[in-house]
């Protein structure tokens, strides 16, 4: 594969067109990476409506990983604490197939669980919904999408009556208010900021207001930045509410016509007046004020979240209570404004579209639905009443099922839970317990294979094809452009070869990931993320396409149709009467408060060059000097009163375990809160894991785990331990062990 090659970068959920390119000839000698694997030039993709040519570090960095410490054949081991050896692909699949069996028989189809990832093509999620849902008869599949965007989901099936963000990229260069909480969107979406600060800089009247308890890039930016203390938000969003309704910044014909709930609503906002607002956020009056005054006065108000809202023991009822302020004002369906979730990876929308949670089916469905499970059952021949009606588990369910020894049998692909999941001391040790744990993955090591039993060589991002989803509901196609290494094979090929082995031939005739796609779009036809006039074969022709695509409309010529671009732009919603749903909350504020004996709110988050557990940016040698090692924000009131000092070294402490981090003392954060970057393993740092502290309480409704915030106390480590806490600067890494 010679000429150059349109892709979609694979890391956050900004979804940025890249157009690579292999070395010139002449340059391969030095156009290398540090292991001497060529490396392949990339650059932005100026046609990509989402990135318009623009590409931040990671993308532009990306092939440089692409062969280091690869994954390249099956390895087995009878036990933890044994050596891998390379097996055969046969061999591998025999296992995989025979302790299906086994455990489905002995314990039924409930102890066997696969968890995902928001990495995988939207071909490889669907084809394991068939697999698990469809053929196993359990619905235990999750995603690390479960601890990234579930909330959002959630609030807008709640509020709209179906998921699926209601604005488009456009809107970031039509707003008159970008109101951004829970995101510090400059570092982790970054040509998605770039869009938004070039229009704000452009255009005097436009105002940025950004909510966050850290003074972060994008905050430095913003006319108004809101420090709330964690825990917040709802007070925040209530009492801005309260001042809309006050003031008369409110839109009675939409609320009448488009709406329901609203009466209830005003009752509950009634009970947050300013001055006590201002007193539970630790914000003054004045700033509250403005913030109501920014949204009334708007004409087109466009807010923006993330991790920061979703990722919180009430993350739906945060995620609403801000629809909600969309609502009020009639700020729904119309250019330039409306609830914009960003998404955290590359294809959490098309896991989502391809029913790639717990309690989702494909097309937007619900496992709970009677009409839903026979839709998908037909299509998937399988059965009547073969899908289960009860929610799977969560990936927090399935380290609890293992702790029980209720689960038996646990597939991971394309992510690292030995590093991303909270309570990370009990989740090790949960993996440690299991009977047989399979690793899909394509790079060796990682933390998480040291808990594993198989190791499967997956495709790299490069070696593979199928599409992905980004915020805006755009589909890429992703084709490969390099030949696969090793004995490496496609996500979605692993799935389907275990589903004809155990007896599903039929349903697993696959050849190509096109053939995939081709049956998963089926399943879109009349749903609200209905994509029948989309294929492979289109979007190489055409490019990039925007969801609602049906064939029944075939878009223009390269071009999305124009209703695509923003979803309700009737004000008609997925609700039985078509009307959006107000929802009427009291912030419950932190599962975990601060206490006398842990004082202190930790909350956790990304830089700009690294990625979630450093699986890739760890092996990028730019990256890793421009972030070379993690670090703990802290007041320097705080830092005073416990004598830490820049660079100091600072041991953290909360109920489930320690963490130790060179301070950074800035005025960037609040008082009272310390911040952790999330990316540090144990594989790139000794004793660095954010996630040893966090704890696992969830939102009641999304079931995504408070990864945000945590109560833990702080103390000064001595001089003489510093020399034991030193950071992995440079790895040793080398292919697995083979016995």
């Amino acid at each position: 594969m010679s000429d150059s090659v349109k892709t979609l970068c694979p890391y956050c959920g900004v979804g940025c067109g890249l157009e690579v390119s292999p070395p010139a000839q002449r340059n391969q000698a030095t156009n290398r990476a540090s292991d001497g694997t060529p490396i392949w030039k990339v650059r932005g993709d100026r046609a990509h409506p989402s990135s318009q040519g623009m590409v931040c570090v990671k993308g532009a960095t990306v092939t440089e990983s692409i062969g280091r410490d690869r994954l390249l054949h099956p390895m087995m081991r009878e036990s933890l604490d044994q050596p891998f050896r390379q097996v055969s692909w046969d061999e591998a699949f025999t296992q995989i197939v025979d302790r299906i069996q086994t455990v489905k028989a002995t314990y039924g189809a409930d102890a066997i669980c696969m968890y995902g990832s928001g990495q995988f093509a939207t071909e490889d999620y669907y084809v394991a919904q068939k697999l698990m849902k469809g053929c196993l008869g359990t619905n235990n599949f999750d995603a690390n999408s479960r601890l990234c965007m579930s909330s959002a989901v959630s609030g807008y099936i709640q509020s709209f009556g179906a998921d699926g963000p209601p604005c488009c990229y456009d809107d970031l260069e039509l707003t008159d208010c970008a109101f951004l909480i829970g995101t510090n969107t400059a570092e982790c979406h970054p040509i998605v900021y770039n869009r938004l600060r070039k229009h704000h800089k452009q255009n005097r009247h436009v105002k940025l207001v950004v909510v966050d308890p850290r003074r972060t890039p994008t905050a430095e930016d913003a006319d108004l930045h809101l420090a709330i203390k964690p825990g917040t938000d709802i007070d925040l969003l209530n009492g801005m509410a309260h001042l809309l309704l006050r003031w008369g910044y409110y839109d009675p014909e939409f609320i009448e016509d488009c709406t329901q709930g609203f009466s209830k609503f005003a009752k509950i906002i009634r009970l947050y007046p300013p001055s006590v607002v201002a007193q539970r956020c630790g914000i003054s009056v004045k700033d509250l004020e403005t913030a109501a005054h920014l949204w009334g006065k708007a004409k087109r108000v466009l807010s923006l979240w993330s991790m920061g809202i979703n990722q919180s023991s009430e993350g739906t009822a945060k995620v609403r209570t801000l629809i909600n302020l969309h609502l009020m004002t009639g700020q729904v369906g119309k250019p330039g404004a409306g609830p914009f979730s960003l998404t955290g990876q590359p294809n959490a929308m098309g896991g989502r579209e391809a029913g790639g949670l717990s309690h989702l089916l494909p097309g937007y469905r619900s496992v709970l639905n009677p009409q839903h499970r026979a839709e998908v059952e037909h299509v998937w021949n399988v059965p009547s009443h073969q899908i289960s009606p009860v929610p799977g588990r969560t990936a927090w369910d399935m380290i609890t099922g293992l702790e029980t020894g209720d689960v038996q049998m646990l597939w991971i692909a394309a992510t690292n839970p030995a590093v991303s999941l909270p309570d990370l001391e009990r989740t090790k040790a949960a993996l440690r317990k299991s009977p047989f744990t399979v690793y899909q993955e394509a790079y060796y090591p990682t933390e998480t294979a040291a808990f594993a039993h198989l190791l499967l060589p997956a495709t790299q991002w490069s070696e593979k094809s199928g599409t992905m989803t980004n915020s805006e509901r755009r589909v890429t196609l992703c084709p490969a452009f390099q030949r696969p290494r090793g004995d490496v094979k496609e996500d979605w090929a692993i799935f389907a070869e275990v589903g004809r082995r155990l007896g599903f031939e039929q349903q697993f005739a696959f050849t190509t990931s096109a053939e995939v796609h081709a049956e998963f779009v089926q399943l879109t036809r009349d749903r609200p993320c209905d994509m029948t006039g989309m294929s492979h074969d289109r979007l190489q022709r055409e490019g990039p396409l925007q969801w609602p695509c049906p064939d029944s409309e075939p878009a223009p010529l390269g071009e999305a149709k124009p209703a695509a671009k923003r979803l309700y732009t009737d004000v008609r919603f997925h609700t039985p009467d078509g009307r959006a749903r107000f929802g009427a909350y009291h912030s419950r504020g932190l599962a975990e408060p601060p206490d006398d004996q842990y004082p202190y709110v930790l909350t956790t988050g990304r830089l700009y060059g690294h990625w979630h557990t450093q699986t890739r940016t760890g092996r990028t040698d730019k990256i890793r000097q421009m972030h070379p090692n993690p670090f703990i924000e802290i007041h320097p009131r705080d830092a005073k009163k416990l004598g830490i000092e820049n660079d100091g070294w600072v041991e953290v402490r909360s109920r489930r375990g320690f963490a130790r981090f060179p301070a950074k003392v800035t005025k960037a954060i609040a008082p009272g809160t310390v911040f952790v970057p999330m990316h540090w393993g144990s594989l790139w740092a000794d004793q660095a894991e954010a996630n040893a502290l966090t704890h696992p309480e969830s939102c009641p409704d999304s079931l995504q785990p408070e990864l945000k915030a945590c109560a833990v106390q702080l103390i000064l480590v001595s001089a003489e331990l510093d020399s034991q806490n030193a950071f992995r600067r440079e790895l040793s890494l080398s292919s697995p062990p083979i016995s």
